[in-house]
């Protein structure tokens, strides 16, 4: 059965399920030698692309000049290594090194840098602070530090780092959370480190991520109000005097020489006080 799978497998095209199986495996074991060849070079990711029969692979570092080695001697190790481990043929694996363009929004770069500070005997909290830090000055929206194990006594405990502004859920974290998870073996035990780093909006993706996100309200500027040549709404007010002067509308002088007011009836009265509960004045 199985002499007829493989007869099977050579005849007909590989499911698609078997390719991305074997490509996914192909990729994590590949992340994992580089990452222990090139962690001192600031590796900082992979990605595999190329044509059929042919494989790129671009290695993503913060010094590309020691990733390719004097006269390119070590990026040719890395190419020779990488066909004999896979069993590929000769001239169908390509590597090129690419220099990172920001340093501090590289998640695996400040990770990596953290796992050196920490095993030349930095303090954490001084190793962290600086680590935060630099990815602020470095405009991100958002930068969290985890650090787990043996930190100070026998007992392992967390502790946690955070600054800005930190997106956990929804589709947006797919494409602004920058990732990273890393182990050192100290002399008291293994301790994690894990660095998350949101990117800040690029419209053209350069410096941080082009997806625009959906929760991100814009408040425009309102235009500037011009005049219009339309002559504004003229009124007609209501004469209750019946076109009497000012001083007839006043009326005539009271007893003390000051007008005394008039109604629409005529000049107001003089009725005297209010008269009392039993009938006497108030």
């Amino acid at each position: 059965m199985e002499k007829d799978e493989g007869k099977q497998v050579e005849i007909s095209d590989i499911s698609k399920k078997r390719k991305f199986i074997k490509d996914g495996v192909f990729y994590a074991e590949l992340d994992e030698f580089l990452t222990r060849e090139l962690g001192e070079d600031g590796y900082s990711g992979v990605e595999v692309r190329g044509p059929v029969g042919r494989t790129e692979i671009i290695i993503k570092a913060t010094r590309t000049q020691h990733v390719i080695g004097e006269k390119g001697r070590r990026i040719r190790e890395l190419t020779s290594l990488i066909q004999k481990r896979f069993d590929m043929p000769d001239g169908t694996v390509s590597l090129f090194a690419e220099k990172v363009k920001n340093r501090g929004l590289c998640a695996v770069a400040q990770a990596e840098s953290l796992c050196f500070k920490l095993m030349e005997g930095i303090a954490v909290r001084r190793a962290c602070y600086g680590v935060l830090r630099f990815v602020m000055e470095n405009e991100a929206k958002g930068c969290e530090i985890i650090v787990s194990g043996k930190l100070r006594a026998q007992r392992a405990k967390s502790m946690k780092f955070k600054d800005g502004y930190m997106i956990t859920s929804g589709d947006a974290s797919n494409h602004y959370i920058d990732s990273a998870v890393r182990h050192i073996k100290l002399k008291q035990g293994v301790l994690g480190i894990k660095v998350k780093i949101m990117l800040p909006y690029d419209p053209k993706g350069r410096n941080g991520c082009s997806v625009v996100q959906p929760d991100v309200v814009t408040v425009m500027e309102p235009k500037e109000e011009k005049e219009l040549d339309i002559p504004p709404k003229t009124g007609y007010a209501v004469d209750f005097t019946g076109g009497a002067t000012a001083t007839e509308a006043v009326g005539p002088a009271g007893p003390t020489g000051e007008p005394m007011p008039t109604t629409a009836l005529g000049p107001a009265m003089d009725v005297g006080p209010a008269p009392g509960p039993l009938g006497g004045e108030m």
